[in-house]
C-alpha cells in the first residue's frame, strides 16, 4: 500500500467521524454553562455588592453607570448560560458573552498577568507566601481537612480563564450550537421545512 493510498484511507476514516461533529459544540456549550451560570447567579444573589464593586473607584472597578452595567452583566451571564445549555440563539448570545469576557479580561484580570493560579515554582514570593500560609494552617487549623480535595494554592486571578472562555465562545460563534442536540438545530429544521413546503 503506497503513501497516497494510506493517506486517502486515513482521510476517509477521519471523514466518517463527521457524523459525530455535534459533540464538539455540545461539549463547549455544556462546559461554558457552569462558569457563566455560577458567575451570573452569584452576581444576582449579592446584587447590591455587585453594583458597589462595579462602581467603587477605591476597591472596585470604578465603572460608570454601575447599576446598569451590573444588571447587564448579571443577566447576560444567567440567560447566556441557559441559552448555551439548550443551544438556543447560540451564535447571538456568544456576542454579549464575549463582550462580558473582554470587559472582565481588561478591567479585572489584566493587571495580574496570564496565570489564573500563581506559579510558586516560577515566583519565589509566591512560594514564600504559600509556605507561610501552609505553616499557619498546619499550626492553627485542620490542614488535612482543608487540603483533602487538593493542594493549597494562591489565586493569581490572571486572564487565563477569561481568554479561554472567550476563545470557546468565539468557536461557538462560528460553528453554532451543533446538530441534533440543540434548539437552534430543530428551529432551523422546522423553518427550513416550512420554506420548502
Amino acid at each position: 500500500m503506497g503513501i497516497v493510498k494510506v493517506t486517502q484511507w486515513a482521510h476517509e476514516q477521519f471523514n466518517k467521524t463527521r457524523c459525530l461533529d455535534a459533540l464538539a459544540p455540545l461539549a463547549l456549550r455544556l462546559y461554558l454553562f457552569i462558569p457563566f451560570w455560577m458567575a451570573g447567579t452569584n452576581k444576582w444573589v449579592g446584587f447590591e455588592n455587585t453594583v458597589a464593586w462595579f462602581g467603587n473607584t477605591d476597591w472596585g472597578l470604578g465603572l460608570p453607570a454601575p447599576m446598569l452595567l451590573a444588571f447587564l452583566a448579571t443577566w447576560t451571564e444567567i440567560l447566556g448560560a441557559i441559552f448555551l445549555l439548550i443551544g438556543f440563539a447560540t451564535r447571538y448570545i456568544t456576542i454579549p458573552l464575549m463582550v462580558t469576557m473582554l470587559v472582565a479580561i481588561f478591567t479585572v484580570h489584566w493587571g495580574n498577568g496570564w496565570s489564573a493560579i500563581a506559579d510558586s515554582a516560577a515566583d519565589t514570593g509566591v512560594a514564600e507566601r504559600t509556605a507561610a500560609a501552609r505553616s499557619i494552617l498546619q499550626e492553627h487549623g485542620n490542614y488535612e481537612w482543608l487540603t483533602a480535595k487538593g493542594n493549597f494554592v494562591i489565586l493569581n486571578n490572571g486572564i487565563e480563564f477569561g481568554v479561554t472562555y472567550f476563545i470557546m465562545l468565539l468557536s461557538l460563534f462560528f460553528t453554532g450550537a451543533g446538530k441534533v442536540v440543540s434548539a437552534d438545530y430543530w428551529i432551523d429544521k422546522y423553518f427550513s421545512g416550512k420554506k420548502n413546503a
